[in-house]
C-alpha cells in the first residue's frame, strides 16, 4: 500500500513530512488529510519534534483537492464532510510548521501552505485558487487566510480569476519568506527549522500563538496577551538558563522547561 506522506527526521528536532500521491499531483484527499493530521498530533505529543517541515515533490507541492472525492459529495453530504474538523486540527497545531514550495500549489494546495507558518519557495513554485473555473469557492481558508495576508484587492483579483501566481510575485505580497533554487527548497527549509529547533520550546509555542491572534484581537487585547506571555515565560527554567548562558558566553541548553 502506498505510504500517502512520507515520514522523514532528517537532523534533529525537525520532522519532514513529504505529501506522496505523485500519479494525482498530491491532490488532497481526505486519507491525505487525515493522515497529516494524525502525524502533527504524534509531533505534538513528542517532545522531540520542535519543527515540522512540509512538502511535496519538485514538480508539485499539491495540486488542489481530490475532484473525484468532491463531485459525488452534494449539498446534504458537504454539510457532513469531515474535512472542516481536519483544517481545524491542522490550524490547531501549536509547533511550527514550515511549507517547503516547490512547483504547484493550487486550490487546496495553496490553501494548506497558508496554513503553515512561514514558506520557502523554490523559484518554479506557482500558486493558484482555481476553484471559480469549476463554479466554486475556495472552501479551506483560501478567502480569509489570503485577504489577510495580502489584503482584499488581490484576493478578489486572485480568487475570482485563478490566476497564477509566481514565486516572485508571492515573496513580494509575503506569501513566502523567501525564494530559492528549486533543487535546494527543502534543505533551505530544513536549516530554517533546525534555527529554531534550538530555541526554547515554550517561547517558539507562545510567539506562534501571540503572532496567530492578531487578526483576531484588537491591538490592545494583544498587547495585553503578549505582556502575559512575556511574564509567564519568567517562570520557566529555559528563560533562566537563556539569560545565565548570556551573561557565561555560552550557548544555552533549552529544554522546554
Amino acid at each position: 500500500m502506498q505510504t500517502l506522506i512520507q515520514v522523514e527526521t532528517p537532523i534533529d528536532g525537525v520532522m519532514l513530512l513529504s505529501l506522496n500521491r505523485p500519479e494525482k499531483r498530491n491532490a488532497l484527499n481526505n486519507a491525505t488529510l487525515q493522515g497529516l493530521c494524525e502525524l502533527l498530533e504524534q509531533a505534538e505529543q513528542n517532545p522531540e519534534v520542535k519543527v515540522v517541515v512540509l512538502t511535496g515533490n519538485r514538480n508539485c507541492f499539491a495540486a488542489g483537492a481530490d475532484l473525484n472525492e468532491l463531485a459525488e459529495m452534494d449539498a446534504v453530504a458537504l454539510q457532513l464532510d469531515i474535512r472542516p474538523t481536519l483544517w481545524q486540527k491542522i490550524d490547531s497545531f501549536t509547533k511550527p510548521i514550515i511549507a517547503a514550495v516547490n512547483g504547484y500549489a493550487l486550490g487546496a494546495g495553496f490553501e494548506l501552505v497558508l496554513h503553515s507558518d512561514m514558506v520557502i519557495c523554490g523559484d518554479n513554485a506557482k500558486f493558484a485558487l482555481p476553484e471559480i473555473g469549476l463554479g466554486m469557492l475556495p472552501g479551506a481558508g483560501g478567502t480569509q487566510r489570503l485577504a489577510r495576508l495580502v489584503g482584499q484587492q488581490l484576493t478578489m483579483r486572485w480568487a475570482m480569476t485563478g490566476e497564477m501566481i509566481s514565486a516572485k510575485q508571492a515573496q513580494q505580497h509575503g506569501i513566502c519568506s523567501e525564494v530559492v533554487p528549486t533543487a535546494l527548497t527543502v534543505e533551505y527549509a530544513i536549516q530554517l527549522a533546525s534555527n529554531i529547533a534550538k530555541q526554547a520550546p515554550l517561547a517558539i509555542r507562545v510567539i506562534k500563538q501571540s503572532i496567530k491572534s492578531i487578526h483576531e484581537t484588537t491591538l490592545s487585547q494583544g498587547l495585553k496577551s503578549e505582556r502575559q506571555n512575556f511574564v509567564w515565560l519568567a517562570a520557566t527554567k529555559d528563560r533562566n538558563e537563556g539569560i545565565h548562558a548570556f551573561f557565561e558566553k555560552r550557548k544555552p541548553i533549552f529544554r522546554g522547561e
